[in-house]
């Protein structure tokens, strides 16, 4: 539901219908795979349809309905997928169908036979009295609604409520708006493998409509009051609202900066230092546009958890404030899930059965009585009326004027939410993506795909374990089956070519033969799932997936990426590698009225720009770090490396001297930031070889990042760094986090004042020369940029920043960045400096003792 101005309230035909009509249970095993599927490969489907429609078929016809209320509007669009119109022997069809039967069985006698029989000479001359005639109109309009299936359509005894609901709500806007006293609505069903046909017909009065649509609109009103309601509470509570805090320096121009660019329907790219307040000094301006109808909605989009706690708190001190707004904050299914494993069907989960019936009872209860929706709470209310918490979480969306959640909800062609972006209306949303120096690689993974021909070997091989399982199944499953494993055999043969082709990497001018294989397979594997009355093995709905997703991209491939066949670690797959994401990025930001970009470290503004918008017009601005430059000391050693070919013990006792005596100046909290798990544990064996077990000669507390850290470890882990840390003997040690560079302690953690007063970087953040580096490195040098910075440098680059940016949090915090790397020296690293680095200092193991301690003396 969207609002279009301060009365009137749009909803698509879509979501009305689906909102006020669904019921029964989650089913993931009956659901999910095949409606995505259906829904991409429908749309060609449609077109097909459409085509072969004739002259007098107009399709995708815009309809919009405005239902006035004493109070307020609702204005219902959509589109219908065709429109047209007919002579009154509308049964035509009907009639050539009776003729037919007649010819090829006229000897026929059984009762189903003749039931049918009866039905279509009914329908036919019916339009032959002269009652009829006089009943009916010389033309009717009929609005058709088609839907791709991978049911066999002989067996639907009736068009589904919720498609046939879509139809007749086209049908009842058409009638009124263009005076028509009798409609057509034809219900189109089309298997999306085999293109056969059925068509259910129906014929209404207007006055049949007008009191259905009537019914359907006092089902929904309710809903519509309670977001009238909402929209005029958080408008009024906007209205001379001031920021919350005084401003700090640079945070006003920050916050006017996101005002005028929703104003203008922008693009704004922010680089603002850490500790100004970037959360609130972006979130304040978005919500008062919001308060002025600029917008309706804001999505605050995140990549990480932390920030997403940040966000949540920004809008508790405004609702403190006095300000009246819903926000929910979508939590990943498997962190929601109450269960020990998420089996989203009715036997696998209590919560999943009969959920529909039940979950718009669970949003309107918590609607009424919450404002701020998370984790916590939405499994109190989930538990109270016995719904699944994750789709509960989905749907108090729909009634929120703030959305926290990850990038995936918004960028992900696979994860994006359908109900704000996957149909046909645009709704006035804002996008503030926080931490976006973090996008481009999501954004290349999430537009990227690949296909391994081993795991083609293993489903084909699944497959016919699972016929021979299964071989009392349906028929319609086994010879789905049969057909799937022919499809995964000849996609196996493709494969196997190409790599006969491929000694280590191979670039592919062309994929349209491998994509009408993956294509075949997709449809044959579809047709499995949907026939089969067992339950799929998990490794077969995981290849349908990654099939899937890879026939999606198939469909969007451009000049942006890099097809590629390659073969490492004895695995062959054909990778379509995304190399600029901006053209898939930019399309998505088109479904807002306007995006802000920002983060501490974009740097350089041009890199960011050029990965994630196509807008040439998209506006940049620089904010200057508020803080005092002389309360960091920031040092670059000129006698360290962490080059590939140097690492050796005589480095590794190099850093660890630098970090002794870097702790040894002041007792405190550091964390010391290396560029790969293996290189820290190479660090930390020296360490420990060199002090054993004896805790009374160790010059400070180790403290180490794990592999795989869950949120738990993580919390324990930032959980030292508020504790006092003293040896056996009671001594205060300093404690020093090992951590890894790009993980999950390098940004998004806020460690103030005493409990993080030192960073130390070990190394330029650089990756690993790699294949796909290399590819990507090729492809930027192609289009006329410099290959090697945009592939490793400006990435990696960026990393260092972040890590540096865990000290100095705010004006009162004072600390140490040392970075230990003397390619940090060289000219195109220095160039790259935020603006308030320009204080920076070369040091050597045998000065840096006396420039820290000279640093946390210089007040005395």
């Amino acid at each position: 539901m969207t609002k279009q101005s301060s009365d009137t309230i749009r909803i698509s035909v879509r979501n009305l219908v689906e909102f006020i009509f669904r019921s029964g249970d989650i089913d993931n095993r009956r659901s999910g795979a095949k409606e995505k599927q259906a829904m991409e490969a429908g749309s060609r489907l449609h077109r097909k349809i459409q085509k072969q429609m004739g002259s007098s078929y107009e399709s995708e016809v815009t309809l919009r309905h405005t239902v006035k209320r004493a109070q307020f509007g609702i204005l219902i669009e959509g589109r219908a997928d065709g429109i047209f119109s007919e002579k009154t022997k509308i049964f035509m069809e009907k009639a050539a169908a009776f003729e037919n039967k007649k010819k090829k069985a006229p000897d026929e006698k059984s009762e189903a036979f003749s039931a049918e029989i009866e039905e279509i000479q009914e329908s036919f001359s019916i339009t032959e009295t002269e009652e009829a005639q006089q009943k009916f109109p010389k033309k009717i309009f009929v609005v058709d609604e088609i839907k791709g299936i991978y049911r066999d359509p002989r067996k639907l005894k009736e068009a589904v409520l919720v498609h046939k609901a879509q139809a007749l709500c086209y049908a009842y806007i058409y009638a009124l708006q263009n005076g028509q006293q009798l409609m057509g609505v034809q219900m189109t069903y089309s298997h999306l493998e085999t293109e056969e046909i059925r068509r259910f017909y129906e014929v209404y009065t207007f006055e049949e409509l007008e009191k259905w649509f009537e019914a359907l609109i006092c089902e929904y009103e309710r809903w519509a009051q309670l977001e009238i309601r909402q929209h005029r509470e958080m408008c009024e509570s906007l209205q001379g609202m001031e920021f919350p805090f005084p401003y700090r320096p640079g945070q006003r121009k920050l916050a006017v900066s996101v005002y005028r660019s929703i104003e203008q329907k922008g693009e704004l790219f922010i680089q603002a230092p850490t500790g100004i307040g970037k959360t609130m000094s972006v979130l304040f301006p978005a919500l008062k546009a919001m308060g002025e109808e600029f917008a309706e909605r804001v999505f605050y989009l995140t990549a990480k958890t932390i920030t997403r706690t940040v966000a949540q708190e920004a809008f508790d001190i405004l609702r403190r404030q006095g300000l009246k707004i819903h926000s929910v904050t979508i939590t990943a299914r498997d962190k929601i899930c109450p269960q020990e494993v998420c089996s989203c069907n009715p036997e696998g989960c209590p919560y999943a059965k009969g959920h529909f019936d039940r979950v718009n009872e669970a949003v309107f209860d918590m609607i009424s009585h919450e404002e701020c929706m998370e984790r916590e709470n939405i499994l109190e209310y989930a538990k109270k009326h016995h719904v699944c918490p994750f789709e509960l979480n989905l749907d108090l969306t729909l009634w929120s004027q703030g959305i926290i959640c990850d990038y995936n909800y918004v960028f992900d062609p696979n994860v994006y939410l359908r109900r704000f972006f996957g149909d046909s209306v645009q709704g006035k949303y804002l996008f503030l993506v926080d931490e976006a120096h973090n996008l481009p690689d999501r954004a290349r993974e999430m537009y990227s795909a690949a296909l391994v021909k081993e795991d083609v070997l293993k489903t084909e091989k699944l497959m016919k374990e699972t016929t021979d399982l299964f071989i009392m199944d349906s028929a319609e499953a086994v010879r789905a089956a049969g057909r799937s494993i022919r499809a995964l055999r000849a996609l196996n043969k493709k494969l196997l070519s190409l790599k006969k082709e491929t000694e280590k990497v191979m670039l592919l001018e062309e994929i349209e033969d491998l994509y009408d294989l993956t294509l075949r397979a997709q449809e044959a594997i579809s047709s499995f799932l949907e026939e089969t009355t067992n339950n799929a093995a998990q490794e077969l709905l995981d290849f349908f997936f990654a099939l899937r997703h890879f026939n999606a991209i198939c469909e969007i491939l451009d000049s942006s990426y890099v097809p590629y066949c390659s073969v490492e670690k004895g695995l062959f797959q054909v990778k379509l590698l995304c190399a600029n994401p901006a053209v898939n990025v930019h399309n998505c930001i088109g479904r807002a009225v306007s995006t802000v970009f920002f983060s501490a470290t974009m740097l350089p503004m041009h890199y960011y720009r050029e990965l994630l918008t196509t807008e040439k017009n998209a506006f940049a601005i620089y904010v200057d770090s508020p803080f005092d430059k002389n309360r960091r000391l920031l040092a670059v050693a000129e006698d360290v490396t962490s080059r590939y070919t140097m690492r050796n013990p005589i480095q590794y006792h190099r850093i660890l001297d630098y970090i002794t005596q870097v702790t040894a100046a002041r007792t405190g909290n550091y964390m010391v930031f290396f560029p790969s798990y293996q290189y820290m544990m190479e660090v930390t064996a020296v360490y420990e070889e060199m002090y054993g077990k004896d805790e009374a000669r160790r010059p400070f507390l180790l403290l180490l990042q794990e592999q795989g850290m869950n949120e738990a470890g993580r919390d324990a882990f930032l959980e030292k760094f508020s504790q006092e840390t003293t040896d056996a003997q009671g001594k205060e040690l300093s404690l020093v986090g090992f951590c890894v560079i790009g993980g999950i302690f390098s940004e998004g953690i806020d460690l103030t004042g005493e409990r993080l007063i030192g960073v130390l970087v070990v190394g330029t953040g650089l990756a690993q020369i790699s294949t796909e580096g290399e590819l990507l490195r090729g492809y930027f040098e192609k289009n006329g940029r410099p290959g090697y910075d945009y592939a490793y440098r400006f990435p990696g680059i960026n990393k260092v920043f972040q890590a540096a940016g865990r000290v100095i949090r705010t004006a009162e915090d004072e600390g140490v960045v040392i970075l230990l790397d003397n390619r940090m020296l060289l000219e195109n690293h220095v160039k790259l400096f935020p603006m308030d680095w320009d204080n920076y200092q070369a040091v050597r193991q045998n000065t840096i003792g006396k420039l820290t301690e000279a640093f946390w003396n210089r007040e005395s």
